[in-house]
């Protein structure tokens, strides 16, 4: 994939980087974007250097650089390498020659933790104080930190973060966002008379069935099946854990036959995940996420199912903002949850360089970006979700847009939390299921009660291989 947020949550936790920092040979290292290279400032209170892998950030950094160095006089250049694995390789090389910058946006629970095993990030524990996170939502104010379960995660053999300590934290966070986020085109809601968003499921389908009548040939929903985990996790979960509530969703998972995907619960939600079936962009079983994006922006679908982080991408392929109306997947009308939310985590964050001549420099400036002012111009400019508390009606600071999805957000029972997967066994693999649950839509090849069967048999395999 060619950003961060376009890869499946599923790929996103059990890949924390395919890349070994310090051993093996010296990769070739990718030039920078917009900047010439160069690593720390050396000594110079008045200088940093920041490396991005998110070209879509480079112009909203340096705005706020630019606020930055009026402030403080600390001059901020910040330089691109893309895609990702260029930045992984340009890290790995200025590690090896001394060169890495002052500050590094990172993806938070991976490249901070890898950076930080490696010893190549300062521990932010001790910087971080209670006055700097409670600026934060509650939800990713301590994103960074390495929790007991992470610190788990390094101690497995072959572990990418062997070495990191619990309560280590390796970044801040300076975007955030969730799945399950429906963007609809606003002017053909308008041609078919729907004026507000969907609030039920049953309302979502009554929508997509006025836009397809008005508009057969474009008027359908678009998602990236080429990744087969899209369809079960950006859609089908989040409104499941609606019909059902927390406990029945993850017993969906479990090895109760009473309770699992063969049991009513389990065909209930596959029937009401099948009513999309009709309206499906043509096509969409086999385009990228990326695809199924860029067909929404060029209006060949009037639907596209992604997270908070697709707008940006949105933006860059032409579509305007302004026509779009976004909403939380919604849960049916007499579902367990009247009111589901959707809980946000961290996509990226900044670190600070170990070898930074200037950390006292360098820790102004992350301090800097997570003003609340400082991180709302900036999601303005970079169209993507800011980690900070804008109140109670965000819409006032973001625009309604990115405000209408910050208002989807919450916590405990009533959020969908695709970051919680204690209800599923060690050895769950997500794409299986998704490739299961595609064979009743968008294929049609198997109707709903052989699916549901299918995927109860699946996941009594991964338990058993657990065990």
């Amino acid at each position: 994939m060619i950003r961060h947020r376009r890869r499946p949550f599923s790929a996103r936790l059990t890949t924390i980087t395919a890349t070994t920092l310090l051993v093996g040979a010296l990769a070739a290292c990718s030039g920078p974007v917009g900047g010439a290279s160069g690593g720390a400032a050396e000594g110079d209170p008045d200088a940093l250097t920041m490396w991005t892998f998110k070209q879509s950030h480079v112009e909203p950094l340096r705005n706020a650089a630019e606020t930055f160095e009026k402030k403080t006089g600390i001059s901020v250049d910040v330089q691109a390498y893309t895609p990702d694995d260029a930045f992984i390789t340009k890290v790995q090389a200025a590690a090896q020659t001394g060169d890495l910058p002052d500050v590094l946006e990172v993806h938070t629970h991976g490249d901070d933790f890898t950076f930080g095993a490696a010893g190549l990030l300062e521990d932010l524990s001790d910087d971080v104080d209670e006055e700097w996170t409670s600026r934060f939502l509650p939800a990713v104010a301590n994103d960074g930190t390495v929790t007991d379960a992470y610190y788990e995660q390094s101690l497995a053999e072959g572990s990418k973060t062997a070495g990191v300590e619990k309560g280590q934290r390796y970044s801040v966070p300076l975007t955030i966002g969730t799945f399950g986020i429906v963007y609809a085109n606003k002017e053909r809601l308008e041609e078919a008379g729907i004026t507000e968003a969907p609030t039920t499921w049953e309302e979502f389908i009554a929508a997509l069935e006025a836009v397809h009548e008005v508009r057969p040939d474009d008027g359908g929903v678009s998602i990236g099946f080429q990744s087969s985990t899209t369809g079960l996790e950006w859609l089908m979960q989040p409104m499941a854990y609606g019909q059902l509530g927390k406990e029945d969703f993850g017993a969906l998972f479990g090895q109760d036959p009473a309770k699992n995907f063969a049991s009513d619960n389990g065909t209930k939600v596959l029937e009401a995940y099948s009513q999309v079936q009709p309206y499906w962009m043509p096509g969409t079983q086999s385009l990228t996420i990326d695809d199924a994006d860029i067909a929404f922006a060029q209006g060949r679908s009037s639907f596209d199912i992604g997270g908070t982080f697709t707008l940006a991408f949105l933006d860059q392929n032409g579509m305007d903002p302004e026509n779009i109306m976004t909403f939380p997947v919604p849960a049916p009308e007499d579902g367990a949850i009247d009111d589901l939310e959707l809980a946000p985590f961290g996509l990226t964050g900044i670190s600070v360089s170990a070898s930074s001549g200037n950390k006292d420099g360098a820790l102004q400036w992350v301090e800097y970006l997570s003003e609340t002012d400082v991180a709302a111009t900036f999601a303005q400019d970079a169209l993507d979700v800011p980690p900070v508390d804008l109140g109670e009606d965000p819409t006032t600071t973001v625009g309604p847009v990115l405000g209408a999805m910050i208002g989807a957000f919450g916590e405990g029972k009533n959020a969908y939390n695709p970051g919680d997967t204690s209800y599923r066994p060690a050895a769950y693999d997500a794409a299986q299921v998704g490739d299961a649950v595609m064979e009743l839509t968008p294929l049609e090849t198997k109707d709903v009660t052989m699916v549901s069967e299918d995927v109860a048999t699946l996941v009594d395999t991964f338990w058993s291989q657990s065990k």
